[in-house]
């Protein structure tokens, strides 16, 4: 069997409150209860599993491929919500989105800091910027 990612644990100080955010502006499934998480579902079998964390919690980055349509409605919600976006990781292109290897991207800040992302292509080598 080849390694493969199966979940992950996104800290949060209300996991209700991430893990709707993160839902929501992918557009996936209402997070489902396991256990103390919530869990979303990814359409690669991947899940993130939202937990509570008392006192401060330390920023992550997560990065998710989408179709051109996707992209499309979740720039809609971060546009609709009114969310600072950037087209670069550093947030020096604010309100600016990427074209990277013939694809869009864009990064938002979700509760608690963690940095998302949104990308069409997946990313290639420095040369094909």
């Amino acid at each position: 069997m080849a390694i493969q990612l199966n979940h992950t644990i996104i800290w949060s100080s209300d996991k209700h409150r991430s893990s709707a955010f993160f839902a929501d502006i992918l557009g996936l499934p209402e997070p489902k209860p396991f256990s103390h998480f919530l869990v979303i579902e990814l359409a690669n079998g991947v899940s993130l599993d939202f937990s509570n964390k008392e006192g401060p919690v330390s920023p992550q980055h997560y990065a998710f491929l989408v179709s051109d349509a996707e992209f499309d409605a979740g720039m809609a919600k971060i546009t609709d919500k009114k969310l600072n976006y950037w087209a670069d990781p550093a947030r020096s292109k604010p309100g600016e989105i990427n074209r990277h290897w013939g694809g869009r991207g864009v990064y938002f800040e979700a509760p608690d800091g963690h940095l998302l992302e949104m990308i069409t292509k997946p990313y290639g080598s420095e040369d094909e910027l």
